[in-house]
Parts: C-alpha cells; structure tokens; sequence
C-alpha cells in the first residue's frame, strides 16, 4: 500500500531534498508540497494525505495551528512536526494539537522513511532522548488535563515506563511479559483515556508525574 505524503515547509530547498530521499522508497508517495500553514490546511484537505511533514515555524498561521484545522477535518491523517532544533518550545504544544510525533530537519534518510511507515502504521514517533526531554520541560504544569484513574495497576506501570522511552520489547523484558501484552496494555490505556496516541499517553504521564525510575540504556 502506497503512504500519500505532504510536505509542508517555508523553505523550497528542504521540501526538494524530503522529497528526494522519500521518492527512494517504492511505498512512498509525496503528494503535494506548502510552503505555509494556511497552504498546508488547504492542500490537505484536497489531497488527503495520509501523513504530513509539518514545518513547526511557517509565515502565518504556524504548524501547530495547521495541524489543529488539518486533525479536526481530517481525524485519520498523521502529522510529523519538522524542527530545526530538538528543544524548540512549541515542540510540546504540537504534540498536544495531535501531532504523531516530531523529528528534526537533520534525521537520517533511512529515519524519515522509517517515521513515515511508522506513524502511517497507527503508531506514534517517540525518540526515548529527544522527546523525553522535550517532554519533561514542557509537560509539568501544577494541574494534569486528564487523571489517570481509570488505569489498572499494570497499566499505570506500561504507561510510567513508556514514558521513561522504553519500546515496546524493552517493556516486556522488564516486566517479564509478552510485546503482544505490552501493546494490549497500551491500547487499552489509550481506549480508558481517551488520548490519540502513544505520544499523548507519555504527555499525560509527564502532567500526572508518573516517571518510571527506569532509564533508558
């Protein structure tokens, strides 16, 4: 199945090269390009993209505005948030806005393909370094926007160690339990939270301060 893409950045010289290393993959297809945030809204909801590559900092309406109207008509789409530098502050308000996931315009050719099959497959792109740390500035604030009480005991655990930036298979080792459980548990927690994704689990762990003391190695 070919995965439809957007690109959406102010700068025409990185729109060609995204496009040149996503045209390297058979199952990719970049369907259109906007070079600003009003330009992406529109020509997303005449494509239909299946994922967007969202500059953070366009002319005019910015990334996170455009992913807010893009979500809101287009529920389906993934968006990745594209920044310059891994710190930027509007980092975490993209996430929030529904946003999949975020990777600096410096990732590797084999990495951006990667995140685009990954979010495309339903899952979210959480770099355990960048997006932990992003995360952990951003995410404390005195009142969490949603409890998690409605969690069993072993989700609270898989959702505490997620957001420590264990994968899936690092979970299960930890726990001694199966991937498959491990994902069980995620989707279930996902469905009681009524979050979007893996991402916004991680955002409302930070806000609830549930932080597994377990590192990421």
């Amino acid at each position: 199945m070919t995965v439809n893409v957007l690109l959406a950045d102010d700068q025409a010289l990185v729109r060609a090269g995204f496009r040149a290393l996503l045209a390297k993959d058979d199952e990719i297809t970049v369907v259109g390009e906007a070079a600003t945030g009003e330009e992406a809204v529109r020509q997303a909801l005449r494509l239909r993209p299946d994922v967007v590559l969202m500059d953070i900092r366009m002319p005019g309406s910015d990334g996170i505005a455009a992913t807010r109207r893009i979500l809101a008509e287009l529920p389906g789409c993934r968006i990745i948030i594209l920044t310059t530098f891994d710190t930027d502050e509007n980092v975490f308000d993209a996430l929030r806005a529904g946003a999949s996931g975020f990777l600096t315009k410096e990732v590797e050719p084999a990495e951006l393909r990667r995140a685009v099959a990954v979010v495309h497959a339903g899952d979210s792109l959480l770099s355990p370094g960048v997006t932990r740390r992003v995360v952990e500035r951003f995410a404390n604030r005195p009142e969490p926007s949603a409890s998690l009480d409605a969690l069993t005991a072993r989700e609270l655990e898989v959702v505490g160690l997620i957001a420590a930036g264990l994968s899936n298979e690092e979970i299960a080792r930890h726990l001694v339990i199966s991937p498959l459980t491990v994902k069980t548990h995620i989707t279930r927690a996902i469905t009681k939270l009524g979050v979007r994704d893996r991402v916004q689990l991680v955002i409302l762990a930070y806000e609830n301060d549930l932080r597994s003391s377990i590192s990421h190695r």
